[in-house]
């Protein structure tokens, strides 16, 4: 029987390996699984050899403190791999984890195929980083059709499969009255999937819901995260005394919640091409400490934070980062957006415009199950 290895580095890419591995499952049933997953995957019957969390790093900073940790992770993983003998390695997203896992499994067997899906971004930051990838990575799935350019340019085996998370989702009726209370409005909240963070975030977001309180009285706020994270955002809710939060983990009823959402409120990431997908006006926060702030904004080449405001060349997405990210900016936003319907409408045309670029017409997680099953 063939044999894959997934290895993921955070929530999003389990998330994104998932749509992939149960598209090959049902392509070539005959292929045996092992992984570095999360929620996702083993939903699919695919074990993990460790749990994802214990890889979650936020930053630099981070990353340096906890250098010897992580190269210790990144050996056991490897000899994990070396010892599973896959015919294909499918690394996911976490360039800094998944890619040097890669480099060190191809030099010790280079006869495991390694496939990379989701592009590390080249465009924005360390475009040489082609190069090297180059040596160990047999083939790339991209998500954005721009990035094949700077790929095809070093020779690298590449191929443009779209967004899973841009596809279709079931239409499954379910009662949302279970969750929000009758004739409430909706407000979608997306903190991040990691720990860290969730605690910078979490105090700005309940401040800035105590001031929509004063306003409306009709709004429920909805908390998407992981199980993994629901009782420690339960606890920041709890804390502050609010009554008009509720968290939400399960996929299928936070992709249900969204669709109903009036606006919704994200740390910038990947759940952004989900909410505009779903047509959601948003609005995008992000804030780490300064010198991880300081060291990125010296090395990043682009002037938006957003992948739909990077394509459209223009911020059809308000980014509220670092000092903007306070909860008196993010009342004051989402408030404009409320009170102008025409704004909303917008954003929302804008958006679905770039969304068309990034579709290629068929099932990406088809594409990419397609791909991979091309090298079993």
């Amino acid at each position: 029987m063939k044999k894959i290895f997934i290895l993921t580095g955070e929530p999003s890419g389990d998330k994104l390996a998932s749509k992939a591995i149960a598209k090959l499952k049902t392509l070539n049933p005959n292929i045996e699984y092992l992984s570095v997953g999360g929620e996702n995957l083993k939903s699919l019957g695919i074990q993990s050899i460790y749990d994802l969390k214990e890889i979650t790093y936020l930053g630099f900073t981070q990353v340096l403190l906890n250098i010897f940790q992580i190269n210790s992770k990144i050996n056991k993983t490897v000899k994990a791999i070396i010892d599973f003998n896959p015919d294909v390695l499918f690394t996911v997203d976490s360039p800094d984890f998944t890619l040097r896992v890669a480099e060190r499994v191809k030099k010790k067997n280079s006869y495991i195929k390694t496939v990379h899906y989701v592009a590390p971004q080249v465009w924005a930051w360390r475009e040489g980083r082609v190069k090297k990838i180059n040596k160990f990575i047999d083939h790339i799935l991209l998500l954005f059709s721009f990035e094949k350019i700077y790929f095809d340019k070093e020779k690298v085996s590449c191929e443009f499969v779209g967004h899973p998370l841009l596809e279709v989702e079931n239409n499954d009726k379910i009662d949302i009255n279970q969750f929000v209370g009758k004739n409430k409005a909706l407000i979608s909240v997306f903190a991040g999937s990691r720990i860290s963070e969730i605690n910078v975030l979490m105090p700005i977001l309940l401040n800035f819901i105590n001031l929509m309180s004063h306003k409306y009285n009709d709004i429920t706020f909805v908390f998407h995260t992981t199980r993994e994270h629901s009782e420690s955002m339960q606890s920041y809710i709890k804390k502050s005394g609010l009554i008009n939060c509720e968290i939400i983990s399960d996929e299928k009823i936070k992709s249900h919640l969204l669709r109903k959402s009036i606006f919704a409120i994200a740390k910038s990431g990947t759940v952004s091409l989900e909410i505009c997908n779903a047509k959601i006006p948003s609005i995008i926060l992000y804030k780490m400490n300064f010198i991880n702030f300081l060291i990125i904004r010296m090395l990043v080449k682009i002037k938006y934070a957003n992948i739909i405001n990077i394509a459209a060349n223009e911020e059809i997405i308000p980014e509220l980062l670092q000092s903007k990210c306070n909860a008196k900016n993010i009342y004051k936003v989402v408030n404009e957006f409320l009170d102008t319907p025409s704004k909303i409408a917008e954003q929302v045309k804008k958006t679905e415009i770039v969304l068309n670029t990034f579709k290629t017409g068929k099932s990406s997680s088809e594409l990419a199950s397609a791909a991979l099953n091309k090298f079993i």
